[in-house]
């Protein structure tokens, strides 16, 4: 009889080998490759027949001007800031993939999601592979009432979900998680490249020959990645990542991928003891708490997407008393402040060769753009020299080596969000506040552009 041949695919990422080894090529990670079967596809068990969606199977082959589009086929979950980053909302036949560290919210996301569609009359099929619809009903208790239009599974084999869709006909169908789920005629894991990538595409058919809007969690590796083949991010339609470190209140969807509209957008939201609640005005939550007059800290407007924040950054510069001075950044990026403080050292002559140095961004949020650079170099001057910067002023800016305040992307609706939540002084790069003046069209009326070439001139603006 022959040898059965088998394959060893990492946990972490999904990468195939043929022959085991310690380190994975693709990830990285050490011992994480495992063995399973290659061979061995059995039958395929075949999606339930269409019920006439607009990708039906069997259609011949359409003229693009002789198909019909309409402007209602998007429907709102009823959760703003979900339709924000969806593009306005859910589109029949679509493949959606939501990844994020466990214990995030991503189930709790759904699981609202689902309740508003159940409330409009929608029927909508929870199918979970890592929980019993008792625990499933349990997290629900806190989130709310639900209508008799949400039903919960709790199945792993493709092919009983498969029926239980034909039986029910759902218009929504949340898969949680994408890793749990098998197909019998394959001889793999659960969760092994084999079976990740077989059961997307047998979802991906499922939605565009039903028409039916389809939810799938994926895990996520340490690097933050959906765990699995990359194909997967590549067959479904849109891809969100929900974000947010698990000790602060806020998590951010972002957007990474979406064929049905913008990835620019960014959905904010906070975790409350009965769930998730949306974060309208990200900028006016960001802010509470805040001292004013106080050395170290500045309010700088950062971009996500094309959605404006207003986030406290803080800084803490004090003499050392370690033989080499500690630098701690949180919520940016490390060697950057390294950088940033490189450059106050040579340009401006202020030593901090021997002092310590602590950045933090406010409310748990991670801000890697440059327009962050001048807002760091005026924590830092601050908190040094005790100077404090004037309570109503808001900056931004890119500082190169050399001290330069080059412009950034985006400046007109960063003062205009500054303008909107009350800020009287804005100081920014002067090309950039050249720009706006030029343009005209923002009312800055109790607003005062302050421009600035070089990181010296923010000097004078301190108190």
């Amino acid at each position: 009889m022959a040898k059965e041949k088998t394959i060893f695919f990492c946990k972490e990422c999904g990468y195939e080998l043929s022959k085991w080894q310690g380190q994975c090529p693709g990830c990285h990670e050490w011992n994480t490759l495992v063995e399973a079967p290659s061979g061995g596809r059995g039958k395929r068990t075949p999606p339930a027949p269409a019920r006439g969606g607009s990708a039906a199977a069997g259609s011949p082959p359409t003229k693009i001007n002789e198909i019909e589009t309409q402007e209602e086929c998007r429907r709102e979950t009823g959760m703003k800031e979900l339709d924000r980053v969806l593009g306005g909302g859910i589109v029949p036949g679509s493949l959606i993939l939501v990844g994020g560290d466990p214990g995030i919210g991503k189930s709790t996301l759904l699981l609202q999601t689902c309740r508003l569609l159940a409330a409009k009359k929608m029927k909508v099929l929870y199918v979970s592979g890592e929980e019993s619809a008792r625990q499933i009903k349990m997290r629900a208790e806190r989130i709310g009432s639900f209508t008799d239009d949400l039903y919960l599974y709790s199945e792993t084999c493709m092919g009983t979900i498969l029926r239980a869709v034909e039986e029910l006909s759902p218009e929504v169908i949340i898969v949680d998680s994408i890793q749990t789920v098998f197909e019998e005629g394959i001889d793999a894991a659960p969760g092994s490249v084999s079976q990740v990538r077989e059961i997307t595409g047998t979802l991906l058919h499922l939605a565009k020959s039903r028409n039916i809007t389809i939810f799938i969690v994926g895990h996520v590796t340490k690097e933050g990645n959906v765990a699995g083949p990359r194909m997967l991010e590549h067959m479904v339609d849109t891809v969100l990542y929900f974000e947010g470190d698990k000790t602060a209140m806020y998590r951010m969807l972002r957007g990474v991928k979406n064929r049905f509209g913008s990835t620019n957008e960014v959905g904010v939201f906070e975790m409350r003891g009965r769930g998730l609640a949306e974060v309208p005005n990200p900028s006016e939550y960001m802010m509470q708490g805040r001292l004013e007059n106080e050395a170290g800290s500045v309010v700088v407007c950062t971009m996500e997407g094309s959605r404006p924040f207003l986030i406290e950054v803080q800084a803490l510069v004090c003499q050392t008393s370690f033989p080499m001075p500690r630098r701690t950044a949180v919520g940016t990026d490390y060697n950057r402040v390294n950088l940033l403080m490189a450059v106050l050292e040579k340009r401006l002559g202020i030593r901090l060769g021997d002092c310590d140095a602590y950045v933090n961004v406010a409310g748990g949020m991670r801000v890697v753009e440059p327009a962050l650079d001048l807002a760091l170099v005026a924590a830092l001057f601050s908190s040094h020299h005790g100077r404090v910067l004037g309570s109503g002023t808001v900056l931004f800016g890119e500082v190169g080596l050399v001290g330069e305040v080059r412009a950034v992307s985006q400046a007109e609706r960063r003062v205009a969000e500054a303008v909107k939540t009350g800020y009287d002084t804005c100081i920014l790069p002067e090309s950039n506040r050249r720009s706006i003046l030029q343009a005209g069209n923002l009312d800055l009326s109790g607003m005062k552009l302050v421009g600035v070439k070089h990181i010296r001139e923010l000097l004078e603006y301190f108190a």
